[in-house]
């Protein structure tokens, strides 16, 4: 009887999740689903990164100088039944990560989750922020630099298109007097 009950529970489980799939979820027909019209409007402000781009990644040694570029794509797409935002990165060199982006209209702000393949952390990494006046995205997360300065880790989307972005990442002082550029990215959309 318990064996027939377990039965019965997992297979009503298994209906409800194959039925559960939210209409604004990626799909066969829609790869990089949709914003759900219930969701905050500004679930929209990634529109542009949504689909697939190739890019070319450089990221900075400990001693300042640049590394190679590095090839990667960068595909976002809509989760959460097109209210939050999730993107993957697939780089040549085996780099790869994911974030999940979500706004939260009771603070007004995006939060995003980044969650690396390699080296995966005991906690993982948020920032949060806004998109501007301008359309750039500027997400933001206190972060000492390896001397031990405080300071903020500042990571911006900007020269949004249809076609094309670009992402830097760049350690600041409190102060702002300090800014040391650690990582860009260049993109350029294939879907």
């Amino acid at each position: 009887m318990k064996i027939l009950k377990t039965l019965i529970l997992c297979i009503i489980c298994s209906s409800l999740a194959n039925g559960q799939h939210g209409q604004f979820e990626p799909s066969v027909d829609n790869p990089f689903g949709s914003v759900n019209p219930e969701a905050p409007s500004e679930v929209a402000d990634y529109a542009d990164l949504i689909g697939q781009s190739v890019c070319s990644s450089i990221r900075r040694n400990p001693d300042g100088t640049w590394q190679d570029t590095v090839r990667m794509t960068w595909t976002f797409k809509y989760i959460l039944d097109g209210t939050a935002v999730q993107d993957l990165t697939v780089r040549e060199d085996g780099g790869h990560a994911t974030s999940i982006r979500q706004y939260n209209a009771d603070s007004a702000k995006w939060f995003v989750t980044y969650f690396p393949r390699n080296n995966p952390p005991n906690s993982p990494s948020s920032w949060a922020g806004n998109a501007t006046d301008t359309g750039d995205i500027v997400l933001l997360k206190n972060q000492k630099a390896p001397n031990g300065f405080e300071g903020i880790s500042r990571l911006v989307f900007s020269n949004i298109t249809e076609d094309t972005f670009d992402w830097e990442g760049t350690w600041t002082s409190m102060d702002g007097t300090i800014q040391f550029p650690f990582w860009t990215i260049s993109c350029k959309k294939t879907d």
